[in-house]
């Protein structure tokens, strides 16, 4: 019997839910110990995926000699395939019950036999394979893993709660082009040792998941007592269709679209490290550290961003973060180039991704009801991770066509453009509500 089944296990032997201490004068934990050990799982994994994140783009550019239309096929992938099976993963533990642990489980196992494949993957077709399965597992696991995260605080803290998330899950980042920068110096077939040491680490994760995340989590706030009625009275499980209409949802609606216009003009990370390595000059063996100055910022600045966003409105926040992207495109454009432009590049990314990631699943979170949490974060999750996928593609495109700084201008002016839609739509939202 695993270690967290044994201690969620009633006198009669059936699954007790794991509730927030209630008792008179006992206020419930901000940041639950549920949450706690999903952030452990995400450290380690992480600490994984970025391994070989760190070195990817170079390795397929250089090693593989891919053109950055090539690259961007395979970046797109990277974010599309996940996307695609997201909202499968998240309607799979709301229909199981809110079995989430399951197919979290799943999709971490998946992604971590993905690792050591890579080692016999020396074409376009098997690593675009390779990384198809990597991240499915991905996909199946995000949604699951949110609604645990929101089904186990209590929802004026669940900002809070997703920022220490977040933060333990880019302390992974952080520790991972590191061991990925010494794999390299200390190896002789430095590639394959950092894609069989990654194997190595995502396979702990997939342990420590098993060993200490509960299997399930009860919601902290008014749903709880009607989850509860639901589970005395067995009710038809959530179908696809139920998911979907989520979307009628206007408070739900507006947050999908505003993710997805603004996902569509968010270059992804492994094309900004790119161009600050070229615009900035930087050896070829320094490129795994510079998503180190992106996980350092995220680091410091998820959890008081998380908290900032518990008291003013997170959509809003989210919108802000892309605006602090924008002006990390203009540090790229601009003449200035060199160190100093490089770590204010990375500083305004990090912060970015503060303002963003885990704000917007708490602020999904507020949306949809309890048993459907996890499929309506896999909806806004979904809607922005399929958007970045064509913005992958379209960037890789323009970049062959028209060259590197015109298509960082183009999709900076894209960006301002939809941050205006967005911070109307957001307005619009306000006023209706008022």
């Amino acid at each position: 019997m695993y270690l967290a089944d044994s201690r969620s296990t009633g006198s009669r032997g059936t699954e007790a839910a794991v509730v927030p201490d209630t008792r008179p004068g006992r206020r419930p934990a901000a940041v639950p110990p549920t949450v706690l050990a999903l952030g452990a799982v995400s450290l380690i994994t992480d600490v994984s995926s970025e391994m070989v994140a760190a070195v990817l783009p170079l390795y397929v550019v250089t090693a593989l000699g891919l053109s950055p239309l090539g690259f961007g096929l395979l970046d797109g992938i990277n974010n599309g395939v996940g996307a695609l099976v997201r909202l499968a993963g998240g309607h799979l533990a709301d229909r199981g019950g809110r079995r989430h642990k399951v197919v979290a489980g799943l999709g971490y196992g998946l992604s971590a036999v993905c690792k050591p494949l890579l080692l016999l993957a020396h074409t376009l077709p098997v690593i675009s394979a390779v990384l198809a399965v990597d991240r499915t597992g991905k996909g199946l696991r995000t949604a699951p893993r949110d609604a645990m995260i929101s089904l186990s605080t209590e929802p004026e803290h669940r900002g809070r709660a997703f920022g220490v998330h977040r933060a333990m899950d880019t302390t992974g980042a952080l520790l991972g082009p590191l061991v990925a920068f010494a794999v390299l110096r200390a190896t002789v077939d430095g590639y394959d040792a950092v894609f069989a040491v990654s194997g190595c680490v995502a396979a702990l994760g997939v342990l420590v998941l098993l060993l200490f995340v509960p299997r399930r989590v009860t919601l902290a706030d008014a749903d709880a007592d009607a989850d509860a009625d639901a589970e005395r009275r067995p009710e038809r499980p959530p179908a696809l269709r139920d998911s979907l209409a989520l979307l009628r949802r206007p408070d739900l609606r507006r947050l999908t679209v505003c993710a997805t216009l603004l996902g569509l003009t968010t270059v992804s990370d492994s094309f900004l490290y790119l161009l600050l390595q070229r615009e900035g000059n930087l050896p070829a063996h320094l490129f795994p550290l510079l998503p180190l100055g992106t996980a350092a910022v995220f680091l410091l600045l998820a959890v008081p961003l998380g908290a900032l966003a518990d008291r003013v409105d997170r959509r809003r926040l989210f919108l802000a973060g892309h605006g602090v992207l924008l002006l990390g495109y203009g540090v790229v454009l601009s003449p200035r180039h060199g160190v100093p432009a490089v770590i204010a590049v990375l500083v305004l990314h990090g912060t970015f991704y503060a303002a963003t990631d885990g704000v917007l699943a708490a602020a999904t979170a507020g949306t949809v009801p309890a048993r459907h949490q996890g499929a309506g974060q896999a909806l806004v999750g979904t809607a922005q991770a399929l958007a970045r996928f064509a913005c992958s593609l379209a960037f890789g495109a323009a970049w062959s066509l028209w060259g590197e700084r015109t298509a960082l201008a183009v999709t900076a002016a894209a960006l301002a453009v939809s941050a205006v839609v967005a911070s109307f739509l957001l307005r619009t939202a306000d006023e209706v509500s008022a």
